[in-house]
């Protein structure tokens, strides 16, 4: 299994590579620190270069017939499933997911995503009669696409198949940490037959090219999936040119168990939801929220459950946790968990400190008990594999609990299924899955409060790429 190439890689502008600026940064693999590839340091110069290649496009492509388009999305899902192998092992390399994550989630979601888009645009309304007014709904133009590195395919596709299936056109910068599967979608765009400055790429810095992004005139939205504190900053950038925002941010979801609940199944998928990714996760419930009277006998459950998590090497296919983004990341991980100890929560798995024999960014997964969920470790968004299990007496106490932080992105709740959908209802989040139902690419996703605006997937999701007009008659 090889790695990718250590070479540097150029911006895709107006269907071509445009080499960079001369500056480039790093991009390391987090299992071993070794250097994976350079990406260049775009400027604003690079970004007006993208938009105008976008703005220039635009016109043709949104005059394009919507059964065209989604043809070339469905095209587009062929071309990153028939790269399959070299996208999983290229994020593999550059943010450590474990391989078989990679060539399962990583790529099989962004494929099924692509599919169902595409299927949409058939029975979508793109225009309808009310009254005395034809509705139509129309492409919203040039949009900004700024993704993290935890899913770095997914994230992406997750806003371009809806935006190219609405008729806009896109300027996408991917995360410094994790740039490299944007240079492949590139490319399987152009393959796709995707007329050239439809899709635009401009790696660099968000301080940088993301700022340039947000404030840049001709562009006519921002999609964005990151951590809270950055939506906070493009949401004011992006103000000074009134373009629309969608957001999706942080989490700190909650898993509630009900007292009538599965305990068995509802820790173990409580569990995965936690370490899947190494925790990194935006959907992830990292509080377990569990009845008082069985409290002990859910963290002995949780505990025996955790010790089936192999935390080794990425490329190895026994590992189901490999290491977090970075070592800068492993260090703040590593802090919370101090946190906890210092703050009286109870340790019962893991601890601060790489597991043993691992040299590289890795962190143990980690279990406490009896929290406190005022504290630190259930309030903020640690993004690592980190559970807190939380006492409550009662639904109305569980209820309060896990609406109690700024966010409200995604939870669970197991217990008999009308029990536990009377509690899905109260509370303040986007998606709520009960008894660990399967995920829905039709079904909207998106948070509340500082979780984001926006939705994305599914009828839902494309509208956010439209804009609708009426038209009296």
């Amino acid at each position: 299994m090889n790695n990718p190439a250590h070479t540097p890689i150029g911006h895709w502008i107006g269907g071509r590579v445009v080499a960079g600026s001369g500056d480039t940064i790093p991009v390391t693999n987090p299992a071993t620190g070794e250097l994976v590839a350079e990406a260049p340091a775009g400027t604003s110069a690079h970004v007006d270069q993208a938009v105008a290649a976008a703005r220039a496009a635009f016109p043709g492509w949104a005059a394009t017939d919507p059964a065209e388009r989604a043809a070339a999305v469905r095209r587009i899902g062929e071309g990153l499933q028939a790269r399959a192998e070299e996208i999983a092992v290229t994020i593999t390399a550059e943010m450590g997911s474990p391989i078989t994550m990679s060539r399962t989630a990583q790529i099989g979601f962004p494929v099924a995503v692509t599919s169902s888009f595409a299927a949409l645009a058939a029975d979508f309304a793109w225009t309808e009669q009310v009254g005395n007014s034809l509705i139509v709904r129309e492409p919203i133009g040039v949009v900004g696409a700024i993704t993290p590195w935890n899913f770095p395919l997914q994230q992406i596709v997750s806003k371009l198949a809806p935006a190219l299936v609405a008729g806009d056109t896109m300027v996408f910068k991917p995360s410094e940490v994790a740039p490299l599967t944007a240079r492949i979608l590139a490319e399987v765009t152009a393959e796709a037959g995707l007329p050239a400055g439809v899709f635009n790429v401009v790696y660099g810095t968000g301080e940088v090219v993301g700022e340039a992004i947000s404030a840049h005139p001709d562009i006519d939205m921002i999609s964005f999936t990151g951590s809270t504190r950055a939506g906070r900053r493009i949401s004011a950038v992006a103000a000074q040119t009134v373009k629309r925002v969608a957001l999706e941010l942080g989490g700190k979801g909650a898993n509630v168990i009900l007292d009538d609940a599965d305990l068995a199944k509802a820790v173990d998928k409580g569990l995965m939801m936690v370490f899947t990714n190494s925790g990194q996760v935006c959907g992830a419930w990292p509080r377990m929220l569990v009845p008082a009277a069985r409290h002990d006998e859910i963290v002995e459950l949780a505990v025996a459950a955790a010790a089936q998590y192999t935390v080794g090497v990425p490329t190895d296919e026994a590992t189901r946790l490999g290491p977090v983004v970075s070592e800068e990341h492993r260090r703040k991980v590593d802090g919370y968990i101090e946190r906890g100890i210092a703050d009286g929560a109870k340790l019962v798995f893991g601890g601060p400190g790489r597991p043993e024999g691992l040299d590289g960014a890795y962190v143990r997964p980690t279990i406490f008990a009896n929290v406190d969920p005022d504290s630190a470790i259930a309030q903020e968004e640690i993004f690592g594999p980190v559970l807190t299990i939380i006492p409550y007496t009662d639904d109305d106490h569980a209820v309060a609990v896990a609406n109690s932080t700024m966010y409200g992105l995604t939870s669970g709740v197991f217990g008999e299924p009308e029990h536990a959908l009377a509690v899905a209802r109260r509370l303040r989040a986007g998606q709520v899955d009960i008894n660990g139902a399967p995920w829905n690419a039709l079904a909207p996703f998106g948070g509340y409060r500082q979780s984001g605006n926006g939705r994305e997937f599914g009828h839902f999701g494309l509208e956010e790429y439209l804009e609708t007009k009426s038209i009296q008659r």
